[in-house]
C-alpha cells in the first residue's frame, strides 16, 4: 500500500492542485459580478490603487481550498484527510472568513474582530494534538497560550500585507508548494499535505484576476483565513521538528508586517488605521513598480523554500543556523533595498 501511494503521488497532488484551481476560476467568474455590484474596494490611505476595484475574491479561493480538499479525500484512499484537525481548521477559517466578510462591506470594530480571530485560533490550537509539541521546555500550557497569540498575528499579519496586486501569490503560492514537497517528504501529516496543496491550487486560480493591473481583491475574506491556514500548517511543520522550516517559510512576510507594527508602536501610531509603510509599501513610492516588488518577493520566497526544504531533507543543527542566517540575510537585504527605493 506505502508503495502504491508513492508511486501515485505525483498524479493526486496534481490533481488536487487542478481541481483547486479550476473551481477556483468557476466560483470567481460566477462571483464577479456580485461583488463589482456590492463590494468595491475605494482607494483609501494604504491602497496602491486608483480605481475602485472589488473585493471578495477570497471567498473563492477559500470555498475552492475546502472543495479541493473534501474531494481529494476520494483521491487519497487509506489515508485520513478530513482528519477532526483539518475540519476544526476548515470551520475555523469559516469564521475567520466570516468576520473578514463583515469588515470588507462596513468596517467592524477592532476589539469584537480580534476576539472572534481568537476564538477561530483557539478552535485550531485545541483540534492540534495533545502531544504535538514545539518548544518542549516549556510547560504545555504556555506554549499553547503563545500558538494562540503567535495564530492571531499570523491571521492579521498575511492581511497587512495583502496590498499590492499579486503580493500574496508570490508568498502563498510558493510556501504551499514547498509545504506539500515537505509532506510528501513525511513532515507533515497526509490533511496537511492536502490543505497545502488545495489551497495552492485555489490561489493559482485567483492569480489571474489579481495580475497588475488587479480586476479582483482577496479582500479580508480571504486574506484572514489564508493566514490562518498558514499558520495552522506551519504549526504542523514545526511540531513535526521541523521548527527552522517553519520559521523560513514565512520570514519576509513575519519580518515586514512584525518591524513594520513595532515602528509605529513606537511612533505611538495607531496600528489599526490605514497606512503605507509597509517595506513594499516604502518600495512603490520609492520608484519601485509593483511587477518588480512582486517579483523580487516571489525569488526571495523560492530562496527561502529552498532553505527550508534542505533543513527538512537532511536536518542537522548546523545546517539549519547555516539556513537560517542566510535567510536572514536574504530577507535584510530585500527590506534595505525597499526602504532605500530607486535611486
Amino acid at each position: 500500500m506505502a508503495d502504491e501511494l508513492a508511486t501515485s503521488l505525483p498524479l493526486r497532488a496534481a490533481a488536487t492542485v487542478a481541481f483547486a484551481a479550476l473551481l477556483s476560476v468557476l466560483l470567481i467568474v460566477l462571483l464577479r459580478p456580485l461583488l463589482v455590484r456590492y463590494a468595491l474596494a475605494r482607494p483609501n490611505a494604504r491602497s496602491s490603487h486608483a480605481i475602485p476595484t472589488p473585493q471578495g475574491g477570497g471567498i473563492a479561493v477559500v470555498a475552492a481550498t475546502i472543495g479541493a480538499a473534501f474531494a481529494a479525500a476520494h483521491f487519497w484512499p487509506g489515508t485520513a484527510v478530513l482528519a477532526g484537525p483539518l475540519l476544526a481548521t476548515f470551520a475555523a477559517a469559516v469564521l475567520v472568513a466570516g468576520v473578514g466578510a463583515a469588515d470588507d462591506v462596513r468596517s467592524m470594530a477592532v476589539v469584537p474582530r480580534l476576539l472572534l480571530q481568537a476564538l477561530a485560533v483557539v478552535v485550531v490550537i485545541d483540534a492540534l494534538p495533545h502531544e504535538l509539541r514545539i518548544v518542549a521546555f516549556l510547560p504545555w500550557w504556555v506554549e499553547r497560550v503563545l500558538l494562540v497569540l503567535g495564530g492571531v498575528w499570523f491571521v492579521n499579519l498575511v492581511n497587512f500585507m495583502d496590498g499590492l496586486d499579486w503580493m500574496t501569490v508570490a508568498e502563498v503560492v510558493p510556501l504551499t508548494a514547498a509545504l506539500a514537497l515537505m509532506g510528501a517528504a513525511g513532515a507533515l501529516p497526509p490533511q496537511g499535505l492536502v490543505a497545502a496543496l488545495a489551497l495552492c491550487g485555489a490561489m493559482i486560480g485567483f492569480a489571474y484576476f489579481n495580475r497588475p493591473v488587479a480586476v479582483l481583491f482577496l479582500g479580508d475574506v480571504g486574506s484572514l483565513p489564508i493566514g490562518l491556514l498558514l499558520g495552522w500548517l506551519l504549526v504542523l511543520l514545526a511540531g513535526s521538528g521541523h521548527l527552522a522550516a517553519a520559521v523560513l517559510l514565512p520570514l519576509y512576510y513575519l519580518a515586514d508586517a512584525t518591524i513594520t507594527l513595532l515602528r509605529r508602536l513606537i511612533r505611538r501610531e495607531p496600528i489599526w488605521q490605514a497606512h503605507r509603510t509597509h517595506f513594499y509599501q516604502r518600495a512603490t513610492d520609492g520608484g519601485f513598480s509593483v511587477p518588480e516588488v512582486v517579483a523580487r518577493v516571489f525569488l526571495g520566497n523560492l530562496v527561502l523554500c529552498a532553505l527550508a526544504l534542505v533543513t527538512v531533507l537532511a536536518p542537522s543543527r548546523a545546517g539549519n543556523i547555516v539556513a537560517l542566517v542566510l535567510g536572514a540575510a536574504l530577507v535584510g537585504w530585500l527590506l534595505l533595498t525597499f526602504a532605500r527605493g530607486k535611486k
